[in-house]
């Protein structure tokens, strides 16, 4: 694809839209902004732009779309697979400064916002005024819009779902300018082909989210958290089905390993509950009643013990509560504190295949020379699994990574699973994609992509 050359009058218009200090360009475009978490992608604008406004964005797409300047959406930059990378340069359109959160309504059930929002932010503010936003990712400073673009999912997703299923509408900029609104506030619509549902998880390859109109649902007045140890990690991830099966679903199904809950504890400096094991689950229920949530979590407590767990531990204090789920939440950043770099797997797997997915990634460190470590969402078979660089020198490095996720993408495809769970595909898992679908299914979405994006302008180089 060709691309226009970015001039100085490209920088004089944008700062003519946005004014001059929301416009930086070349060198002053800060390094922070070339590459997402993980930084192995790396790519540098010609301009960044900071809008604020539908307005905004509308007239920097129209501009883009004239002189065929590529394109690329940034919210947090907390991605981990150089999704929100500007590989072809041109203009990194940054909505992390539009963050009103625009209206409660209260009758439908639903919170609309800007993009740049904060799920914790977002989050916290559903709970104040009694209403639960259900999706969890692992990274609260992730913008909405980021979540809305990989189709994040998250924690509770076992019981709840994915960003997917709590987006009611959105109000879309075309990559001609165009503004559009995609679905409403109805709670059910077959009016045609769901464009809505198509746009959550296209990574900011067809349009511009600038507004979201959110569903959610009230605020369950108790939970309960249990933290169940297991002799190893195969022991424990077989029990989750058994769990799950039970009459009460819960909100939330993990595992951990020890490695990983003593790099958090070195990361927080602080002790984890317990870690006299080799695995744990943390199984989290939710409700509208005590009586409820106490019935959900005995009968599971029964169903681990009876499945050779040694005790289990009832999170029933906010102290004890805290610490768990800060460990948990700090997995990521301990890991990667614990090495000079990592790449990661994000498959996801049938539920009943997680165990053999997890075990196989052992076999994969021990035959290719590499620490592994992983942790993950065992209740849908979204598995976290990182591979460490440690001391490896750069192409010794490089090869046996990709030896590694020869292995472990093969291994996925075998178990029918798919490339990613929830962090998307971006820059870095493209050549995986394209081994896992047919060349009639990448001709679909090639063709999805240039009838939203004919001129290829947004997000070039990513998904397909």
């Amino acid at each position: 694809m060709d691309y226009g050359t970015f001039e100085p009058s490209d920088l004089a218009a944008l700062r003519a839209i946005c004014g001059d200090d929301r416009v930086t360009a070349g060198a002053d475009v800060g390094t922070d902004f070339c590459h997402d978490e993980l930084g192995g992608a790396f790519g540098r604008p010609d301009a960044r732009v900071r809008v604020l406004s539908t307005a905004e964005i509308s007239a920097v797409m129209k501009h883009a779309s004239t002189r065929r300047i590529p394109v690329t959406v940034r919210g947090s930059g907390t991605g981990l697979v150089g999704g929100a990378v500007p590989v072809r340069g041109g203009i990194l359109l940054d909505t992390s400064g539009m963050t009103r959160i625009l209206e409660l309504d209260e009758a439908n059930m639903t919170l609309t916002v800007e993009p740049g929002v904060l799920l914790t932010d977002l989050a916290k503010y559903a709970e104040e005024h009694g209403f639960l936003y259900p999706p969890d990712p692992g990274e609260k400073t992730a913008t909405i819009g980021g979540n809305i673009s990989t189709n994040a999912g998250g924690m509770r997703a076992v019981k709840y779902g994915v960003t997917r299923d709590y987006v009611r509408a959105l109000e879309v900029v075309l990559a001609d300018g165009t503004v559009a609104t995609l679905g409403g506030k109805v709670a059910k619509n077959s009016s045609g082909y769901d464009l809505k549902d198509l746009v959550v998880g296209s990574e900011g390859t067809l349009c511009v989210v600038a507004k979201a109109v959110l569903r959610l649902l009230p605020l369950p007045k108790f939970k309960m958290s249990l933290l169940v140890p297991f002799r190893d990690l195969g022991a424990a991830i077989r029990t989750v089905p058994e769990v799950i099966r039970g009459a009460s679903v819960p909100t939330a199904v993990e595992f951990m390993e020890r490695d990983v809950i003593l790099a958090a504890e070195t990361f927080q400096g602080r002790k984890f509950p317990d870690r006299s094991a080799d695995a744990y689950l943390l199984l989290t229920f939710d409700g509208a009643s005590r009586e409820e949530v106490d019935l959900a979590w005995k009968a599971a407590a029964e169903t681990c013990l009876a499945a050779g767990a040694p005790d289990v531990f009832l999170s029933d204090t906010a102290e004890r509560n805290e610490s768990i789920w800060s460990a948990r939440g700090a997995f990521l950043e301990a890991i990667k504190a614990s090495t000079t770099e990592m790449d990661e797997c994000d498959v996801v797997v049938p539920r009943s295949r997680v165990a053999e997915f997890v075990l196989f990634s052992r076999e994969v460190a021990k035959r290719r020379g590499v620490r592994i470590q992983s942790f993950g969402h065992a209740g849908d078979g979204n598995l976290h699994i990182y591979v460490l660089r440690d001391d490896l020198g750069e192409a010794e490095w490089k090869e046996r990574l990709g030896a590694a996720f020869d292995d472990l993408y093969g291994k996925a495809r075998e178990l029918g699973g798919q490339v990613s769970g929830e962090h998307g595909i971006g820059l870095a898992k493209k050549p995986y994609l394209a081994e896992s679908i047919s060349p009639e299914i990448r001709a679909l979405m090639r063709g999805v992509k240039a009838a939203f994006d004919p001129q290829g302008i947004l997000n070039p180089d990513k998904i397909v």
